[in-house]
């Protein structure tokens, strides 16, 4: 009798299961990358909107008003919730401004229709900026600033 040659049904379940695991673990490694990916845009766009908020309001004319804010905006095709927070420092005229930013719907009822609470849990990032009612530099630090390069001017006239 002539011996047979070829794998034995065992060895191709071995084979199997051993290819099976590793396209598993492959695919797990993949999903986990993509959701880092997601979730790496999200809160960049969620920076940018604090980022965003925190420009217009050091635009504001006039001083900002101590307390807390919220309002929804739309940008890069979501809806997206700001909550600035307006307090004063120790310094005088100085305020600092806090803005945190989350999906729009984020605080809203949940799928078993419980209202979720908007914790810091759910807040995708976090802005802190400083607004003074400084509005011009002390004259010694920028005089010349503008003419060319020239040395700066002393009190009385010489340079």
């Amino acid at each position: 009798m002539k011996a047979r040659r070829g794998f034995t049904l065992v060895e191709v379940l071995v084979a199997l299961a051993i290819v099976a695991l590793g396209m598993a673990a492959a695919f797990t490694s993949l999903s986990g990358a993509a959701n880092g990916v997601i979730q790496m845009r999200e809160r960049t766009f969620a920076a940018w909107v604090g980022f965003n908020q925190l420009a217009t309001e050091r635009l504001r004319t006039g001083a900002s008003v101590n307390g807390k804010q919220e309002h929804d905006v739309e940008f890069a095709g979501s809806r997206w919730h700001w909550e600035q927070t307006v307090d004063d420092l120790q310094l005088p005229g100085v305020k600092r401004i806090i803005i945190r930013v989350r999906h729009a719907d984020d605080g809203k009822a949940a799928a078993g229709g419980k209202p979720r609470k908007a914790s810091g849990a759910y807040w995708l990032a976090t802005v802190v900026g400083f607004r003074g009612d400084a509005l011009l530099f002390p004259q010694s630090e920028l005089q010349g600033w503008d003419d060319g390069g020239s040395a700066p001017q002393q009190p009385g006239g010489a340079p």
